[in-house]
């Protein structure tokens, strides 16, 4: 390890035995069969990185990838099955909610066990519990068992726990999920004086946003084999090809075949096959029409449900007709996860002729905007509908169809940013005009 280097993985690798049955590894630890009962899965082949005193790194990747398992080596909590890895300064990790914690002691005694199992002593805790206390902010319930609290105040004593504690490097683990907004907040508030004070934080999150926004750097794991690691934007734009199969894995070069692609532009075949659609799609309408086939092409051109705020991006419907239909109105909105239309629009909004649409036809329909949304996540809804003389007919729609993530390095209040131009001058303190 270099004098800046505090965390030095080198050729890592960890092996786990998978049986089929509990029996089976019973015999085969007692020597009762002949041959192997078990199969080896290897959580993270040959992994080598380090990380310099100060970075902020995040690691990212699919489930099952090896980010958390990386992290419990590093931490002791984990064994490796083979390989180095070196840390040098005082690691505060939050991996799991409820590691560390006894649930029948109080939140004030989980705070003691937890210090001294950091080499703390009494005093040095005693000094730093008002703090731990106030960040935690889950009043009277310190004094209370921790099993009797909810998971929200859980990981807020966790958090204050391990970051008050004066760490050199930081560690955590998607555990900011469990909290509020405010909550997360002041959590990263947290991180951003850490980073001033130069310290060091391992990061894991599939929030892709939080990564892009506090990460100096970022690897990208698949299937326990590192992939690479690099600025966060190539790093994730990486992870997204991963996502949607569109990376050969072992050169790293795009397969998707659409490089040459513009915006509102697809290949021929189904589109939905890249994408996950949502199992409580909402399917209804008469039918005359039907959306047949669907797609989210990112800033690229390319397949993809995680997108980049600030970026154009396209969503495509192929509608087929099974009678004849005048003047379809086509349909697009965005709705949060909890059902709230955030916006919208439709070809009779746009003013955008759709004429006569004979049976047996097809329409592809494409909507292209740029994203101002805040980094989140997001549901996409399709429709096509219509008027019979004067009623309106729904034909078809499929409310909630599929997700969208949005990546962000700023956000503002509310669901869009209005791109605001802000400019400060010296202000007259005579009459109006006070700055």
């Amino acid at each position: 390890m270099t004098e800046q280097t505090v965390i030095e993985v080198k050729n890592l690798n960890k092996i786990y035995r998978l049986y089929d049955k509990p029996s089976d590894r019973l015999k085969e630890s007692l020597g009762l069969v002949r041959h192997k009962r078990s199969r080896e899965h290897h959580a993270l082949k040959d992994v080598s990185f380090s990380i310099k005193k100060g970075e902020s790194v995040g690691i990212i990747g699919t489930n099952g990838s090896g980010k958390s398992t990386v992290l419990k080596i590093i931490t002791g909590v984990l064994s490796k099955t083979s390989g180095e890895v070196l840390v040098d300064g005082r690691i505060s990790a939050l991996l799991e909610l409820g590691a560390g914690f006894n649930m029948e002691y109080t939140g004030i005694e989980n705070v003691y066990l937890n210090g001294t199992m950091m080499g703390f002593t009494n005093a040095e805790i005693d000094e730093r519990l008002p703090a731990i206390l106030e960040f935690a902010d889950i009043g009277e319930f310190a004094k209370q068992p921790v099993k009797t609290y909810s998971s929200g105040m859980f990981v807020r004593l966790a958090f204050a726990v391990a970051i008050n504690i004066d760490p050199e490097i930081l560690i955590v683990d998607e555990a900011l999920s469990v909290g509020d907004v405010f909550f997360q907040m002041k959590c990263f508030h947290k991180f951003e004086e850490f980073k001033q004070q130069g310290k060091t934080i391992l990061f894991v999150s599939h929030d892709l946003s939080s990564v892009a926004k506090y990460c100096d750097r970022v690897i990208l794991l698949n299937q326990g084999v590192k992939l690479a690691e690099g600025n966060p934007k190539d790093m994730i734009n990486m992870y997204k090809k991963v996502m949607v199969g569109q990376l050969d894995t072992e050169t790293l070069e795009d397969i998707s075949g659409k490089s040459e692609l513009t915006m509102g532009e697809a290949p021929a075949g189904s589109w939905r096959e890249n994408f996950t659609i949502n199992d409580n799609v909402i399917d209804y309408g008469e039918r005359q029409a039907e959306i047949v086939d669907f797609a989210v092409l990112d800033s690229y051109g390319n397949f993809g449900n995680i997108l980049q705020k600030g970026q154009p991006f396209s969503v495509k419907a192929k509608i087929v007709f099974h009678e004849t239909v005048k003047d379809p109105i086509f349909t697009f909105t965005i709705k949060n996860p909890k059902g709230t239309d955030i916006t919208g629009t439709n070809t009779m909004y746009e003013r955008v002729e759709t004429g006569i649409c004979e049976k047996g036809t097809a329409r592809i329909v494409t909507y292209t905007q740029n994203l101002d949304l805040q980094g989140g996540d997001y549901l996409i809804s399709l429709g096509c509908t219509g008027y019979d003389k004067d009623t309106f007919v729904v034909y078809h729609r499929l409310y909630d169809l599929v997700s969208i993530s949005v990546i962000s390095d700023k956000n503002t209040v509310g669901f869009y940013d209005m791109n605001t131009r802000i400019t400060v001058e010296s202000g007259n303190l005579e009459g109006t005009g006070v700055c």
